[in-house]
């Protein structure tokens, strides 16, 4: 039997994933200058560069944080992870860790899942309010 928490994280993630706009709206195609033939290898992936997070927004951002972040001592069932604290970590490590979710590089379905739906500059507002806090 699953608990109403777990139920009401799920749901929370599910509803925000459905209505998450898709990455590939968010990044324009630009066409090659006239008279140049379109690059055919692609550059190797730089490091997101480091932008300026908004701390408002990110708040916005982080009500379904909350759901597992937010109580103390809580583990989820994957396979029995005990969930970190996340308010008051450094803002680098937030971005990073969130980076990581997206890239694959760091293993956990939901945050994956979360990351994925987030652009960097969501990214960068979610670690601007979660370091905020004490």
């Amino acid at each position: 039997m699953m608990r109403p928490l777990t139920i009401a994280a799920s749901l929370a993630l599910t509803t925000a994933l459905a209505f998450a706009p898709s990455r590939a709206q968010d990044e324009a195609v630009t066409p090659p200058p006239a008279g140049q033939a379109p690059a055919t290898e692609a550059a190797p992936a730089a490091a997101p560069a480091a932008l300026q997070g908004d701390a408002g927004k990110g708040r916005m951002l982080t009500y379904t944080c909350q759901g597992c972040h937010g109580i103390s001592g809580y583990k989820n069932a994957y396979p029995s992870y005990k969930v970190p604290k996340i308010g008051g970590q450094s803002e680098e490590y937030l971005a990073n860790a969130l980076h990581e979710y997206q890239k694959g590089t760091r293993k956990h379905p939901t945050m994956q899942a979360q990351a994925q739906s987030f652009s960097d500059q969501d990214i960068a507002d979610i670690a601007a309010f979660l370091s905020s806090l004490k």
